[in-house]
């Protein structure tokens, strides 16, 4: 591509990252730290700990267990779980092996994982539970070349082809005689730095998903650089939560293995609270959604109560805004924020268990606001960038740096490039080696000139700060020609306590609507209070006290836009956004073209008098 007229360029520090593999990643992170808590998982219902001898040792064992099935460098062998220890053992163990990791989400229904594994052509699948172990058995028979299944959990029968962990274990043990713990390091740090380690599919907004090759030293160079700008010591503990099936979370299982971290495994999202008390993490990386949640459920309060939050809240952004500035804030600033520390801030330091370093938030766009008040609350907020095809970092605020708003400055020895028309362009060794048998596929993501285009739509500030505006693709273009960018807006709505989800709409269409899907707790909740009964959601949402009240929310909070910008209507959705029925990606993004589908009727509906004043017909 190279330079054109209206393009911006951003350089990070090239800072000469070593390359490597995540095999010698592992075993050097087993003997530099040494702990005996490199992992926490809940069993029985208490914390149990797993050291890294213990790991290595059950890695060591897993992967002879597999080298003894048949599985061979090369293979691909799938990972069909939650987070739990396993996940991580399996991986290393494929790792170590020589073949190639084909994560999948546990979430995902039995044709969605036949695509994957018909796709990879994986010989064998890791599982978790009995639940996941029948969504393979459903489609095993249209899968040929897979040859084996191992169940995680004991489940209590198994059929032709399926083996417990704990016999892979045993055969693994049995097998040590022959190849000495030496031997078998000797052999797994084969693996070279471009050699592919993982095949991730992407779950995308739109269309099928696609395979995106990641080297061993794609991740390798990304953990190097992240470490280069975000401190992490054997004296952190990190809490778990996203999907390890995802690369953010792999990626920052990986980096916080290097760096000695402890890592706690949630028990489930639903337990996140709880566990949150439990194991006191110094570091929690997780996706807009939870602090979007947390925030909402502060902002709930009523009566007295919530006169007290605004006003700590609007305490909050005065602080926020002079620490920001490198000011210090003013006297009757600094009084009111130790009073609202007492009476506020400090209750929501403790349910985060009160030894809270930073957040780390990715997978989307963070709002602002949000931002803010938990910097001026005492609870940092690092958002950074980046995507499953570039490993994933390219951007992260820091500690040090940090710029409210952005996602941060590019980490060491990545560029960044914003094209003329907005796309953000990225170049370093995190891109991807390509999409797994799509040729075609990979030289349109990945020019001439190495560079990754992205999707995303951005800007880049003079001391390199980049701010995501929203995605190419998803930009509205109305019909009288206004380009509106949806994203921020719906997450404006969103910060609304009485809103979950929020979907804009109205490309090549007169004017934009909106698609609201309540907080029906809260919402069911007002209704009984004000006494309207109904018989299901539907019924609740058609009311007409209903609309009134949930209208009254969305259009309150976008009194400063531009008019063309403001939905002219909105429609509420009786059904909540699940993964489940394909409303969501596994990183919670809302898949546009599906909800659009699924709800053409009632946006159409929007448009309805419209499309008949323009028939002539009114």
């Amino acid at each position: 591509m190279g330079m054109r007229p209206g393009t911006r360029t951003y350089a990070a520090n090239p800072a000469d990252l070593p390359r490597g593999t995540l095999v010698q990643l592992f075993f050097e992170a087993v003997d530099r730290h040494d702990k005996p808590d490199a992992m926490l998982y809940k069993a029985g219902g208490e914390w149990r700990s797993i050291s890294h001898r213990q790991l290595e040792a059950d890695v060591r064992a897993i992967a002879l267990g597999l080298e003894a099935y048949g599985i061979v460098r090369g293979d691909r062998v799938a990972l069909l779980s939650e987070n739990r220890p396993e996940w991580a053992m399996a991986d290393y163990a494929v790792l170590c092996l020589g073949a190639i990791v084909v994560p999948i989400y546990a979430t995902l229904l039995p044709h969605q994982i036949e695509y994957l594994l018909r796709d990879s052509g994986a010989r064998a699948i890791f599982v978790s539970t009995g639940e996941q172990l029948e969504k393979v058995r459903r489609i095993r028979s249209m899968l040929p070349p897979l040859e084996l299944v191992v169940v995680f959990d004991d489940v209590p029968t198994l059929e032709a082809g399926e083996v417990r962990l704990r016999e892979v274990l045993e055969r693994g043990r049995a097998a040590e005689g022959a190849v000495t713990p030496a031997a078998f390091r000797a052999r797994a740090l084969e693996a070279r730095p471009d050699d592919v380690a993982t095949i991730l599919y992407t779950s995308g907004t739109t269309g099928e998903p696609k395979g995106v090759m990641l080297t061993h030293n794609n991740i390798f160079s990304n953990v190097q650089a992240t470490t280069r700008v975000l401190s992490a010591t054997s004296e952190d503990v990190a809490l778990s939560l996203l999907p390890l099936s995802h690369i953010f979370e792999r990626t920052n299982g990986y980096f916080q293995m290097w760096n000695g971290v402890t890592i706690a495994y949630a028990e489930s999202l639903d337990a996140v609270p709880q566990n949150l008390l439990e194991v006191r993490p110094t570091i929690v990386p997780s996706v807009p959604r939870l602090y979007e949640k947390i925030y909402a459920r502060v902002m709930s309060a009523e009566g007295v109560k919530r006169k007290l939050v605004l006003w700590a809240k609007e305490v909050a952004e005065h602080w926020a805004d002079a620490k920001l500035a490198g000011r210090t804030p003013d006297l009757k600033t600094r009084l009111e924020h130790a009073l609202a520390d007492r009476l506020v801030f400090a209750k929501l330091r403790e349910r985060t268990g009160g030894r809270l370093r930073f957040f780390v938030s990715g997978g989307a766009p963070l709002d602002p606001g949000i931002a803010r008040f938990f910097y001026g609350a005492g609870v940092l907020i690092l958002e950074g960038y980046g995507l499953t095809e570039t490993s994933p970092v390219t951007n992260v605020n820091t500690p040090e740096e940090m710029r409210i708003g952005t996602v941060g400055k590019p980490v060491p020895g990545t560029e960044i490039m914003i094209a003329d028309d907005g796309e953000i362009l990225v170049r370093g060794p995190q891109v991807m080696k390509g999409y797994y048998n799509r040729p075609a596929a990979t030289a349109e993501a990945i020019d001439a000139d190495g560079w990754f285009h992205t999707g995303d739509i951005g800007e880049l500030d003079d001391d390199g700060f980049l701010r995501i505006t929203d995605r190419k693709r998803d930009i509205i273009v109305t019909a009288g020609g206004k380009n509106i960018a949806p994203q921020p807006i719906e997450n404006r709505v969103k910060l609304n306590p009485w809103v979950a989800e929020a979907v804009m709409i109205g490309d090549r269409r007169p004017y934009p609507v909106m698609l609201i899907v309540p907080d029906f707790a809260k919402l069911e909740a007002w209704a009984v209070e004000n006494g309207i009964r109904a018989a299901d959601r539907a019924g609740l949402v058609a009311d007409p006290r209903v609309r009134t009240k949930m209208e009254s929310e969305v259009f309150g909070m976008l009194t400063d836009l531009a008019r063309f910008e403001i939905p002219k209507k909105i429609a509420l959705l009786p059904d909540e956004f699940t993964i489940a029925d394909g409303h969501l990606t596994p990183s919670m993004k809302v898949k546009r073209r599906v909800v659009m589908e699924r709800y053409r009727r009632q946006i159409e509906a929007l448009y309805e008098g419209e499309a008949r004043v323009a028939a002539g017909e009114v």
